[in-house]
């Protein structure tokens, strides 16, 4: 049975359409404003709206010079959005990425107080460039800002910008000087973004555009209530059992050590699965590929597109593989393949009693 691509019977309210159909236009728009700075790197751009779309992060990894950094800022100028850099170095303390508290004295009292100055993390979209080469302490303060959306200093908590979206880098060549993020870190991620070389091409545009007089400038397409509203949306559009089913399917796939659904050709694998981050941020990022389309329900497709960026910083493959050469998107191009989309008793959801009875 076909999945359609707008479902009937919507319960969007009229002005909930009008947003639908405003996020879809605008996203076109976005593609097209940052075409006049980027040349390809269409997927990229794709999924860092997506991930802005449904309040998640993304981990970046690339090469230096395929511009990370421009199409992060010109994303921000096109959603009319603060943006800040952060360059992550060794010597990089919490407090240069927080604020920190400083003695103020008032002039006419002479009354001395604590008043906190906001750090570079105090933006809308924050590019931590280079995440991987400050120590784990550093790591930690700007990880709490990205899942409390929050810092904490000394005994205040400090809420970040709304919306907050944080695209961290790092280089997958250089590893002296480093300090890999754990796994537990990067799980906090929502997409594990790869910037591939340009083809021919596009790097030859790329020659040619950047070496004229000529600047350009991009127009503003949303602004951050917008964004807001937007990300709202993504959160009312209703998924389908059967698409929840399959999420799920997917993800447990990874766990070796559950056996039940795992094919045989995975077991030799992996070593270590996904957890229920997963499935959270498959089905947000469903839904939002949804509403960039236009559309009022999420559907398999739009899962099995953002699979990749979802899970491959979340399954870690066996040595027997990774000296084979088996990369972990060749795991989930054998999970897609693998997992069937749709099974007995898709239609309907488990009940909660069932689920607490097996507990």
């Amino acid at each position: 049975m076909p999945e359609e691509s707008i479902e009937k019977g919507s319960e969007f309210s009229d002005d909930e359409l009008q947003l639908l159909k405003k996020t879809s236009d605008a996203t076109s728009n976005i593609r097209k404003e940052l075409g006049k700075v980027i040349v390809g790197q269409d997927k990229v751009i794709d999924q860092l709206l997506i991930a802005i779309f449904s309040k998640g992060h993304c981990l970046l990894e690339g090469v230096p010079g395929l511009a990370k950094t421009l199409m992060v800022s010109t994303m921000a100028k096109c959603l009319k959005m603060d943006f800040s850099r952060i360059q992550f170095t060794p010597d990089l303390m919490p407090s240069d990425i927080t604020g920190t508290e400083v003695i103020q004295e008032d002039k006419v009292t002479g009354a001395r107080e604590f008043k906190f100055l906001n750090g570079p993390v105090f933006a809308n979209v924050v590019l931590a460039d280079e995440i991987n080469r400050t120590p784990p302490k550093t790591q930690a303060a700007m990880l709490e800002a990205m899942q409390e959306r929050q810092v904490t200093v000394g005994m205040k908590m400090h809420q970040l910008p709304d919306p907050f979206f944080v695209l961290a880098t790092q280089n997958p060549i250089e590893q002296e000087g480093t300090y890999t993020l754990p796994e537990a870190q990067q799980d906090r991620f929502m997409f594990k973004v790869f910037v591939d070389y340009p083809s021919y091409d596009e790097e030859y545009m790329v020659a040619d555009s950047t070496t004229r007089v000529e600047t350009t400038s991009v127009n503003e397409v949303l602004d951050s209530n917008d964004i807001k509203l937007t990300q709202d949306l993504v959160r009312r559009v209703p998924v389908p059992p059967h698409v929840i089913h399959y999420a799920l399917r997917l993800v447990r796939a990874t766990r070796i050590e559950e056996q039940d659904g795992v094919p045989d050709s995975i077991k030799d694998l992996l070593s270590w699965g996904a957890g229920p981050r997963a499935v959270q941020f498959l089905l947000l990022g469903a839904k939002a590929k949804a509403v960039m389309g236009g559309r009022t329900s999420a559907t398999i497709s739009d899962l099995k597109e953002i699979a990749h960026p979802v899970l491959r910083h979340r399954i870690i493959t066996t040595f027997n593989a990774e000296s084979s050469g088996v990369t972990t998107d060749d795991v989930v191009d054998k999970l897609i393949e693998e997992i069937s989309e749709r099974d007995e008793g898709d239609k309907i959801p488990p009940s909660l009693e069932g689920a607490f009875n097996a507990a």
